[in-house]
């Protein structure tokens, strides 16, 4: 199996996708509530561009220029339990897959849903405080070991 990244059509169909994501994002009664507040980057699509296609096994654009997996975390990491926001937001990703135009292949969605369930997993396992990410954590890369659905 060619990369993720490779199979949903490199960087700019990523970028499509963290467009239309964020767009629906900020839409929403439920998910914009994390993009309302200040601080938010205002380059955040590229940001998003940069990790996902890195993650999904392109380039290391997001570790190159911008900071590593602990640095995410950290950025999601202090906020509370927010499971109904993250059940929205893997509803909008995968709406976000069809106003990106990614290919409707059955496999190929559910590996890119299963990893941004994960990612949001992920995202979500330092409710507390930034402070207990641990330092120096590598962008996690999709693998064939790795991809498929969602667990149920």
């Amino acid at each position: 199996m060619a990369s993720a990244y490779e199979a949903i059509g490199g960087t700019e169909a990523v970028r499509r996708v963290a467009a239309a994501w964020h767009a629906r994002c900020l839409a929403d009664p439920v998910a914009s509530h994390p993009f309302s507040h200040p601080g938010l980057h205002p380059r955040h699509v590229e940001r998003l561009t940069a990790y996902w296609g890195e993650a999904l096994g392109g380039p290391a654009a997001y570790s190159r220029s911008l900071g590593d997996h602990s640095h995410v975390l950290r950025l999601h990491a202090g906020c509370g339990e927010h499971a109904r926001l993250d059940r929205r937001c893997e509803q909008l990703f995968a709406h976000a897959l069809n106003d990106a135009g990614i290919p409707a292949d059955p496999q190929l969605r559910a590996t890119l849903t299963g990893w941004f369930h994960r990612m949001t997993v992920a995202m979500a396992a330092y409710p507390e405080s930034p402070d207990d990410v641990p330092a120096g954590l590598t962008v996690p890369v999709l693998s064939a070991r790795t991809a498929g659905p969602p667990p149920t």
